[in-house]
């Protein structure tokens, strides 16, 4: 299990195949909050627009390792972002 406690503030999340996925803006129990400017904004088959005037989330659960400056999902980036949340928990 990834050390969670390692998750800091401006760190890139990226998926398991190298893929950005968004920018940590800071953990919030057990989901990581993305920042606005860039939460799946970068990843092929995402709709651009619907999505990117506010935060999105991510579980903890997904994490595979933190690694320097960079937070690695243990799914690709495409399948990843399936998984984000709105604000108040619901699915995307």
């Amino acid at each position: 299990m990834a050390d969670l406690s390692a998750i800091k503030e401006h760190m890139e999340v990226i998926g398991a195949d190298g893929v950005h996925v968004g920018t940590v803006d800071r953990v919030e129990g057990d989901r990581i909050k993305l920042t606005k400017k860039d939460s799946g904004a970068d990843i092929e088959g995402v709709d651009q627009g619907l999505h990117t005037d506010h935060h999105h989330f991510i579980s903890t659960g997904l994490v595979a390792e933190v690694e320097g400056d960079q937070v690695r999902l243990s799914a690709n980036a495409d399948v990843a972002v399936t998984f984000e949340e709105e604000e108040g928990g619901e699915p995307l």
